[in-house]
């Protein structure tokens, strides 16, 4: 297949960009600055533990959206908040029959499109302030789907991947398609495990249910997951926070599959680890509070669900996010040890 993955040289797109490539897929990335120029230079390279060498794959690599010539297959593999200024690019390079794969983490713009419910086409502000991408991008052509897998850019071009493969997909009215089967097909031909939801929402919400929690009690008190869930009271902290989103999706006739002292117990087994939103901080990059935290506050508000520990961990981890973006990343804190 014909594949552009827009943020292409990035952690989770540069991964998929290899591993689709060295699969036998025509792969353009999508990519700026030090990275573009590496990727031109030396292709996209992808370390794996169980590898003896890097996996180098020789992709096209462009600075532009705009110049990625009618793809079959588009991999949006950017941050949420990155999103909405490069959306009206994306659009103009899709054609009726163009597959979007957006890969953001919490809740996506989509989620309402094609659901049906008590909550029908609602657009979710919090990601998509007067509702850009929904009304930019068709929904028929939108697959879900939920990004498991941990990699981190060790250098511009170059990937590490950590662990797992897990790209559960997912169409927005879960009906099993030809054409959901063809991507889940060409994932796992690649490397990948994708299997076909036919509940994508559910799916979202689990892994949303670790992250809106564990990501921001980890950047405000540098924690790892171990620490926060043997610490009596940000385990305690935790289990509220899980429980008021899990009210939430409920309502919205989300279904899920583990309770949350399961959940917990599964962090605490991952160990000393640092979520991506305290990389983030101590590296002084922007966190994806928003994303994780306020689109769930927002639908907390819509279903008259009461969010008293998100509300207060959403302000104290949007007001650090606001001091550190202006103060240009000086206001980062180096990495410490402990909890």
């Amino acid at each position: 297949m014909k594949i552009c993955v827009i943020g292409g040289g990035g952690a989770i797109g540069g991964y998929l960009a290899v591993m689709l490539a060295r699969s036998g897929n025509d792969v353009t990335v999508v990519a700026r600055g030090a990275t573009l120029a590496a990727i031109k230079e030396r292709g996209l390279a992808l370390i794996m533990a169980d590898q003896p060498a890097p996996l180098v794959a020789r992709v096209k690599a462009v600075e532009k959206i705009t110049d990625v010539e009618a793809p079959d297959v588009i991999i949006l593999a950017v941050k949420a908040h990155q999103v909405e200024p490069i959306i009206q690019d994306l659009a103009l390079i899709m054609g009726p029959d163009t597959i979007l794969i957006p890969m953001q983490n919490g809740i996506p713009w989509w989620y309402f499109q094609k659901l049906g419910g008590d909550y029908p086409d609602h657009s979710v502000e919090t990601v998509d302030a007067g509702g850009v991408a929904k009304k930019a991008i068709n929904p028929n052509n939108i697959i879900g789907c939920v990004v498991y897998p941990a990699t981190f850019t060790q250098a511009p071009g170059v990937i590490r991947h950590v662990e797992g493969n897990r790209f559960p997909l997912g169409e927005l009215d879960g009906v099993v398609t030809d054409r959901i089967q063809k991507i889940s097909d060409m994932m796992t031909a690649a490397g990948f495990k994708s299997p076909i939801l036919e509940d994508i929402r559910s799916e979202i919400w689990l892994k949303l249910w670790g992250n809106m929690t564990f990501n921001p009690i980890s950047s405000l008190t540098h924690g790892t997951l171990e620490g926060i869930c043997q610490y009596p009271l940000t385990k305690e902290l935790a289990r509220n926070m899980m429980a008021e989103a899990q009210t939430i999706a409920e309502k919205l006739g989300v279904t899920f599959r583990v309770d949350i002292e399961r959940r917990i117990a599964g962090a605490e087994k991952v160990g000393k680890h640092k979520t991506s939103m305290l990389q983030d901080l101590e590296a002084g990059r922007s966190l994806e509070v928003d994303a994780l935290l306020g689109s769930v506050i927002e639908l907390g508000k819509i279903t008259q669900t009461p969010t008293p520990c998100l509300n207060t961990v959403f302000a104290l981890t949007k007001y650090l996010d606001d001091n550190v973006q202006a103060s240009k990343g000086s206001l980062a804190l180096p990495s410490v040890s402990g909890y």
